[in-house]
């Protein structure tokens, strides 16, 4: 397993993501994710799910110690007796006395940042958390956190697929030695029909949501979230490590960037993003 080196931690490049997850499906193949040997696992407190993260992480044969496990506050959460109190929450139902990054989940205008990124610290400080990051902020937003914060971040979790160019959003993480961490690699499905992808896996003898993933954790200071509820499907996942893309592949991938290629951005919660340079 390769990692990803940034502002102290240490994190697994591929994680296991249980985005829009039922609980009995955690049961079932998060155990199974880490038996194949994902080490990465990421929940949060919006996906109703930490419970069973939880119960499949202590019933798995993987000591907690031995997993890296992220969850994220949800907005609603964000002044700071709510924030504390959810945090506890959290740990309780994720049956353990820390994980080891917590996330602002989306930016929240309604509590200053200077409230949020104070919590943050707060409950690191307190020894609840080791790690602490955003996800969905711009660089404008990344920026600030940075300067608020005592403690460094460690990632920005952002959208990142071979549609959307995120090179800014690299570029500023890397700035401020952080690491981004991509979720909806699979662009909702739409790169499994992607020819130049499609050629590229043959190419390996990978399939296409190999090729993607391997082409996430290449790129410098990148982790990547897959997400599956398929046996055979975690394991194909995790089998990225057998082989390189060269430097031609991963710019014919890059070059299949869109303009209007970003899948999530709900009103409400989305920031104003970064334009690609």
């Amino acid at each position: 397993m390769l990692s990803v080196t940034a502002n102290g931690a240490t994190v697994p490049a591929l994680g296991f993501g249980t985005f829009r997850m039922p609980g009995a499906d955690v049961l079932r193949i998060v155990p199974h994710a880490l038996k194949v040997g994902f080490r990465h696992v990421d929940t949060a407190q919006i996906y109703g799910n930490e419970a069973e993260v939880g119960e499949a992480i202590a019933g798995s044969a993987v000591a907690r110690g031995d997993i890296f496990l992220t969850t994220k506050v949800w907005v609603e959460n964000y002044k700071h007796d709510a924030f504390i109190r959810s945090v506890d929450e959290s740990l309780k139902k994720l049956k353990t006395d820390y994980v080891d990054l917590l996330l602002l989940h989306w930016p929240n205008q309604a509590v200053s940042l200077a409230e949020q990124i104070g919590a943050l610290n707060e409950v690191k400080e307190a020894g609840k958390v080791r790690h602490i990051g955003v996800s969905n902020f711009n660089t404008a937003l990344v920026a600030e956190s940075v300067k608020l914060s005592k403690a460094p971040l460690v990632t920005n979790q952002v959208e990142y697929h071979p549609y959307l160019n995120q090179d800014v959003v690299i570029a500023a993480a890397k700035k401020a030695g952080m690491s981004v961490t991509g979720y909806y690699g699979m662009a909702d499905g739409k790169v499994f029909a992607d020819p130049v992808l499609r050629d590229i896996g043959a190419t390996h003898g990978k399939s296409v949501a190999q090729v993607v993933l391997r082409w996430l954790i290449q790129q410098e200071g990148v982790i990547a979230l897959s997400k599956t509820v398929g046996e055979a499907r975690a394991a194909e996942n995790f089998a990225i490590f057998d082989f390189a893309l060269s430097a031609e592949e991963m710019a014919a991938i890059h070059g299949l960037a869109k303009a209007d290629g970003r899948t999530v951005s709900p009103d409400g919660l989305a920031p104003v993003w970064d334009k690609a340079a």
